[in-house]
């Protein structure tokens, strides 16, 4: 007879095996870190195992999985870019003022989405890439419908420029 940690053990084992490594690839994409993705998703791992008892009867245990760990790769972010805002203006001389250099005009998808504030890139990746409606995305993120819509379209917005096609034949343009 196996133990209830034993079968707790497998079953986790499962899981882990069927959803690390999409879930690194979002993260890494999200996050811009492969190093933050594998930690943020190991973390991850940690609460589903605290959590266990309760969310092994969830009917989509690898959505709630993703759900704690994009909380998480946000919440890190937006730690450290408080961290970054109170250095630079400690360098600055308390000047808020003091904004990054100019990016690149030519990006690629990565770069560009690592250009969008954690927040937009979650919502492009979730309903773009994951498939998410904006419902979907509004309940896993616990924001309103409306915020994630306004969200899309800056992120759209933001990301045209960046990944315009500059070949005119192909971005629609006629021939002479």
């Amino acid at each position: 007879m196996e133990s209830d940690e034993a079968a707790r053990d497998r079953e986790v084992a499962r899981v882990y095996a069927r959803t690390c490594g999409p879930l690194i690839g979002l993260l890494t994409v999200m996050g811009g870190s492969a190093a933050d993705a594998e930690e943020v998703a190991q973390d991850a791992f940690v609460k589903l195992l605290d959590h266990w008892e309760k969310v092994q009867d969830y009917e989509d245990i690898d959505g709630w999985l993703r759900i704690v760990a994009v909380r998480l790769l946000i919440s890190r972010s937006r730690r450290r870019q408080v961290a970054t805002l109170g250095l630079a203006r400690l360098r600055a001389g308390h000047d808020s003022s003091v904004a990054p250099p100019p990016s690149e005009t030519r990006l690629d998808v990565v770069d560009a989405l690592a250009g969008l504030p954690v927040g937009h890139r979650a919502v492009v990746l979730l309903h773009h890439v994951h498939d998410l409606s904006i419902a979907e995305v509004a309940a896993l993120l616990r924001l309103p419908a409306g915020t994630v819509k306004s969200r899309l379209s800056r992120a759209r917005a933001a990301l045209t420029p960046l990944l315009a096609d500059p070949d005119p034949i192909t971005n629609g343009a006629t021939r002479d």
